[in-house]
Formats: C-alpha cells, sequence, structure tokens
C-alpha cells in the first residue's frame, strides 16, 4: 500500500468518525425525549478505505402499530372509566346517598310506620314527605344526566376541532417528508414528528396507515373512514345546547362516516371520541331509562283502583294522568316529570291522609269506606305492590320481571358493575399501552449506555488513525530527507 493510500483512508477514517460521533452526540442529547428515535450511521466501504452513505433511523413498523393500537384502547376506556366518575356523583352521590333506591327504601319505612299507626295524621305527612323526596331524586337525576350529555358534547365538539388541528398539522409534516423524499435530502427529523403526530391522534380516533411512494402516508380509522390522503378529511359534529330523555345525541362523522357507539363496561370503543359518545349516548341513556321505569313502577304500584271503575295514578301522578302509563313499555322523560298529586300535599290543600284511606280520583276509589282511623289495609297493600314482581322494558338491560325495590337497586348494581369493569379495563389497557410503548423504545429508543460504549469506541478509532496519519508524516518526512 503506498503512502498516500494509508493517508487517504486515515483522512476518510477520521471523516467518518467525525460525523458517527456526531450522529452518537445527538442520540445521547435526544435521551430524553420520547418521540425521538434513535439513529444510526451506515458505512460503505469504498475503495480506498470507506465512508458514511447515510444516517437512518432505528424502526420497527410491527411495534409502533401495536402501540398506536394500545393508544387507542387505553384512551377510550380511560375516557369511559373518568366519565363514569363523574356521573356517579353528579347522579348517584358519594356512598350511593341519592340514588333512587336509596330514596325508595326510606319512603317504605316511612310508609311501614304510618301502617303501624295509621290514625297519627304526623306520620302520614312524614310519608308524603318520603314519597316527594323520592320525586326530588328522581328529578334531579333526570336533570344530572341530561346535563352530564350536554356537558358530554362541549367535549366532542372540543375533542373533533382538536383532531381536525392536529391533521392539519399532519398535512404540514407529511409535506415535509414527502418532498425531502424526493430531493434526496435527510428526513429523519420531519419523521419522527409524524409519528408523535400518530400517537396523538390515535388517542382520538384508532388508526390504521398506509405508507406509499415517497414515504407519503395515508390515515384512515379502523372503521375504514380516511381521515388523511394528501389532504384531510373533515371531522364534523354539531353539538346540542341541551337534552330531553330519549333524544338521539348527533353523530360524529369523520369523512362522512359515524364514529361507531362502543358497547360494554371494559369497552370495545377505541379513541377518547368514541369514549365520550358511549357515555352520551350508551350508558347515560340506559340509565336514564332506568329511571323512567323507576317512575313508572311507582306511578303504578300506588295507582287508584275501584269497582267497575278504570285505574287512576294515585300518590305518584304523571303528565299522561288520568290514564295509567302502559305496562311493562318505557316512557321516556318519566322520571323528570313525576310529582306528588295535589290531593295529597296539604301544603296545597291536600289531605295526606287519602294514602290511608283512597279517594284521590272521587269516591268511587275510596277504600275505607268506614273512615276508620286504624285502617291500615291500604297502606300495608301499597307496601306489597312495591315488593311484588311487575314487568318492566327490557330495553333499559336489567331483568324485566322483579319488584320495584329490587329493580332500584338492581340499577345502582348495575352502574356499579359498569363501572368496576370501566377501572378494570382502563388499568389492563394502560398497562398494554405502557409495556407496547416500552417495548418500542428499547428496540428504537436510545440507550445511553449503548451509545457511551459506541462512543469509546469511535474516539479508540480515532487514535488509531490518528497515529497512522502520524506514522505517515514521519515516513514522509524521512523520505523527503533521504532525497535532499
Amino acid at each position: 500500500m503506498s503512502l498516500s493510500s494509508a493517508l487517504s483512508i486515515a483522512q476518510s477514517s477520521l471523516l467518518n468518525n467525525g460525523r458517527q460521533t456526531s450522529v452518537v452526540s445527538r442520540n445521547v442529547q435526544e435521551s430524553k425525549n420520547p418521540d425521538y428515535t434513535r439513529r444510526v450511521a451506515i458505512v460503505s466501504s469504498l475503495a480506498p478505505g470507506a465512508r458514511v452513505v447515510d444516517v437512518q433511523r432505528a424502526t420497527n413498523e410491527q411495534l409502533f402499530r401495536q402501540n398506536l393500537s394500545a393508544l387507542s384502547s387505553w384512551s377510550g376506556q380511560s375516557t369511559l372509566s373518568s366519565g363514569l366518575e363523574q356521573l356517579e356523583i353528579s347522579v348517584n352521590g358519594v356512598d350511593n346517598s341519592t340514588t333512587a333506591a336509596t330514596a325508595i327504601g326510606k319512603f317504605q319505612q316511612a310508609l311501614q310506620t304510618y301502617s303501624a299507626s295509621p290514625s297519627n295524621r304526623t306520620l302520614a305527612e312524614n310519608a308524603i314527605d318520603a314519597a316527594r323526596q323520592v320525586v326530588r331524586t328522581l328529578n334531579s337525576g333526570t336533570a344530572a344526566i341530561q346535563s352530564f350529555r350536554v356537558d358530554m358534547d362541549g367535549q366532542i365538539a372540543a375533542a373533533v376541532d382538536e383532531l381536525n388541528g392536529l391533521l392539519a398539522e399532519f398535512k404540514d409534516v407529511n409535506t415535509a417528508v414527502t418532498t425531502g423524499t424526493r430531493a434526496g435530502r435527510n428526513v429523519n427529523d420531519a419523521l419522527d414528528q409524524r409519528d408523535a403526530l400518530l400517537k396523538k391522534i390515535a388517542e382520538y380516533v384508532p388508526l390504521s396507515t398506509l405508507t406509499r411512494g415517497d414515504n407519503d402516508m395515508v390515515l384512515m380509522t379502523k372503521d375504514g373512514a380516511t381521515l388523511f390522503e394528501q389532504v384531510p378529511r373533515t371531522a364534523s359534529f354539531q353539538a346540542s345546547t341541551s337534552y330531553g330523555a330519549g333524544s338521539a345525541g348527533n353523530p360524529v362523522y369523520i369523512d362522512g362516516v359515524p364514529v361507531g357507539l362502543g358497547s360494554g363496561g371494559n369497552t370495545d370503543a377505541s379513541g377518547k371520541i368514541a369514549g365520550m359518545v358511549q357515555l352520551r349516548d350508551g350508558v347515560a341513556t340506559r340509565m336514564q331509562g332506568q329511571l323512567d321505569e323507576i317512575a313508572r313502577g311507582l306511578v303504578t304500584a300506588f295507582a287508584e283502583t275501584g269497582t267497575a271503575v278504570a285505574d287512576r295514578p294515585g300518590l305518584f301522578t304523571w303528565p299522561g294522568a288520568p290514564a295509567m302509563p302502559a305496562a311493562s313499555t318505557l316512557v321516556d322523560g318519566l322520571a323528570g316529570s313525576i310529582r306528588i298529586s295535589a290531593a295529597f300535599d296539604s301544603s296545597v290543600g291536600g289531605n295526606p291522609e287519602l294514602l290511608r284511606d283512597g279517594g284521590a280520583n272521587g269516591t268511587a276509589y275510596v277504600v275505607n269506606i268506614d273512615g276508620n282511623a286504624s285502617f291500615a289495609d291500604l297502606l300495608i297493600a301499597y307496601g306489597d305492590r312495591m315488593d311484588r314482581p311487575m314487568a318492566f322494558d327490557p330495553s333499559v338491560g336489567l331483568t324485566s320481571n322483579i319488584s320495584l325495590s329490587n329493580f332500584s337497586t338492581a340499577s345502582v348494581g348495575w352502574f356499579q358493575a359498569v363501572r368496576k369493569d370501566a377501572s378494570e379495563g382502563a388499568e389492563a389497557k394502560e398497562a398494554l399501552a405502557a409495556r407496547t410503548q416500552e417495548a418500542l423504545s428499547n428496540d428504537t429508543g436510545v440507550n445511553v449506555d449503548a451509545e457511551m460504549s459506541l462512543l469509546l469506541d469511535l474516539e479508540h478509532t480515532y487514535e488509531a488513525s490518528a497515529r497512522i496519519i502520524k506514522a505517515v508524516d514521519e515516513m514522509l518526512a524521512a523520505l523527503l530527507a533521504a532525497v535532499r
């Protein structure tokens, strides 16, 4: 090998060493950045010597896609879980203190106490007050649920705006990637930015990606709706300022395709938008339906009956009075409109002892015909009706043939079961997201110890190249001295 060739090789080694050292230094510098992917300098052998021909990113497409999927699942699940916590406090209160089941239990106690001493007008007033509290609970529960749905609409609208903003950012970064690729420039930083945006977008909707020529990327949801193809597709939503029981929420559209509704406590919804839609149109509407069925059960259980006359609403009345609500059929909004009949309310001139005697709908409905002050048969009958199985609408998700008191308790149990499943699902999906992120980081992230070890190797290579140059220099100097 000639001295000039040896010198050329050593100089090439120093140049390569400088570029490799720069790459390693950048890796160490960005080691705390979760959106940075490790860079690797690619060295190619040339004659004479070698040179760095490219700087590439460490990638693992399969792990990255698994991480995006896990992020979407966790986002949807955590949104559902936190929303259920909010709904529980606003409707059921702390430790279920404001549930319909709690109010009905207290009403039953007041009714039993009154039946033990039916001549005591104070106990009659207490029973009416307990019934009035049941009505307040149902009314306030309805108001809280519909307010929650309006709040969800506001959050959905904000999430849709944020998603559209992220897609606009994605367009800019994707353009930088494709134009840079066509021009032969290094686009590693732009690719990092694009991957970081994909993670953010995956929190809103479940993603499926397709990479085409020039690193151009197409984004779709798992439902098949296109999110991005050269330009962002529009995500649209019209929020409602008020809701009534039974009213449907407006859908979220992505490129004209509605976002699907998830189901179950451990939901199959992915992305926070689907989680919020499930809260608004799934959990909240079912909870409302159960309250409406409790209200219908109360109207039915306390109906006044007579000989050769139709049944009429008694203590509990509704807007459809004097008719009775149809059996086993949900009446939307009944929990919000149920009232205590004025005939029993002493504050407006009513008589609370009609609960003992009957006759709120006229003499044909009087049961205590003799006006006996110790008459308790009707009070006992009311208590029996609350504990006797009746037909409920199966669409509200509970047993359709059960007593009113047990139905109200089952409603609380249903919600707690959904909340428990949602909480456990959130923990499991968070763990999966963390594990996939850790696996991805281990494969494509920066290991500072490994980089420092590589830097030490580069230092030794530098020293070796420097010694070669020094040796060549000394040999050339000796050769020149010999010529002279």
